[in-house]
């Protein structure tokens, strides 16, 4: 269950969001979900279904932050976008001077690393030995080049597609019969299953939703153990659809129909429901997505339809029983944590490499990419 990067409704239409409203719903299925899986504790087959207390909080904890944050982002974004926020220009010109420095820092540590040694080695490695004064201004001036610099991008491609914006550029108008209802919510489900696929496919893009795959359980309430860094993220941009027609309030209850949808799909308490898995998303599908079975990784990315998933090449059918978490596993319950701690090993990456291929390569690459840097070091 993600929001992909979509803008939160403004003014009076935040206090008709869909996903808030449907609040006392999540916690009435879940405690029923909760007594049908107490009654069957001692069942294995529902092991990493049932409910733990701190697992359980830091899902709720997320939730909240959730829908906090996109609120506190939209009011540093609107500074921060090239050509309108008047935060722009210092922070590009942050992020220029960082890189500069990281250039130079870079050419001092290498003309000092061939002093010491007569041969270079063949490939360029995350840095292992301790770095001197260079490589950590070096890594350091790095850092906050990406940093700063992802902001400002981040910022400027959020609001400039932003969904009313585009609506002013729009090509027609489709109304809000039939067809306007089917270009929303088929066209969101379409955009979200490419959304959440990059967000698999790139680093920077995986820190954002890796929080949602951090739990072990698998029940109603880690669909609510939503990310919170989205305004980070350059997302296909859902305004897209107001510019071929789409009114953006329709988009917005299109965005909510999605995650809603998305809830009922985080359970072991549901079989597999026949015909329905040819073309709809369901829990089967879905666990499979939260798999960290070789098998299962990278997999079902769908919202609504699998048919994205069948017609893309990412479907994979349950089979194996599923083992839900990361391939290398938190061991924490802190918010804090799970939110920022791909951000720390990136940054941590960036900081020991020796050239900006790497350090690109560490934020732009798959993350697999990254873990298999490190088990080659």
């Amino acid at each position: 269950m993600r929001s992909t990067g979509s803008e939160r409704p403004r003014g009076n239409a935040a206090l008709m969001d869909l996903t808030v409203l449907a609040t006392p719903a999540y916690f009435v299925t879940m405690a029923i979900e909760y007594r049908w899986l107490k009654a069957r504790r001692d069942d294995p087959a529902f092991d990493a279904g049932q409910y733990e207390r701190r697992d359980t909080v830091a899902n709720l904890t997320m939730a909240h932050l959730s829908v906090a944050a996109p609120l506190l982002n939209k009011q540093f974004r609107k500074h921060l976008s090239i050509g309108n926020g008047r935060f722009a220009k210092p922070a590009l010109a942050l992020a220029g001077a960082s890189l500069a420095t990281s250039l130079a820092a870079d050419l001092v540590a290498r003309r000092r690393r061939r002093r010491a040694t007569p041969v270079a080695p063949a490939d360029h490695r995350v840095a292992t030995a301790a770095p001197g004064v260079a490589e950590r201004v070096a890594g350091s001036a790095a850092v906050a080049a990406i940093a700063v610099g992802g902001i400002v991008a981040t910022s400027t491609w959020a609001d400039r597609f932003a969904a009313p914006r585009l609506w002013t550029r729009r090509r027609v108008d489709l109304g809000t019969g039939a067809v306007g209802w089917a270009a929303a919510i088929v066209g969101w489900d379409l955009i979200y299953y490419w959304n959440h696929r990059f967000m698999h496919e790139s680093r920077f893009m995986w820190a954002i939703h890796v929080p949602h795959h951090s739990s072990e359980r698998y029940n109603l309430s880690v669909a609510l153990r939503q990310p919170v860094a989205d305004g980070l993220g350059t997302f296909v941009p859902y305004g897209l659809l107001s510019w071929l027609g789409v009114r953006p309030s329709m988009i917005e209850t299109s965005r909510a129909i999605n995650l809603l949808y998305q809830y009922w799909v985080h359970t072991e308490t549901v079989p597999k429901l026949g015909r329905f898995e040819a073309q709809m998303n369901t829990p089967s599908h879905h666990r499979v997505h939260h798999g960290s079975n070789p098998q299962y990784i990278d997999r079902n990315h769908g919202g609504i339809l699998i048919s994205w998933d069948k017609m893309f090449g990412t479907f994979e059918p349950e089979g194996d029983k599923v083992v839900y978490g990361l391939t290398k596993n938190l061991h924490t319950f802190s918010p804090l944590a799970i939110i920022f701690r791909e951000y720390g090993d990136i940054a941590r990456d960036v900081y020991r490499s020796d050239n900006w291929p790497d350090r690109l390569s560490f934020v732009f690459r798959g993350p697999g990419w990254a873990y298999e840097r490190h088990r080659a070091a």
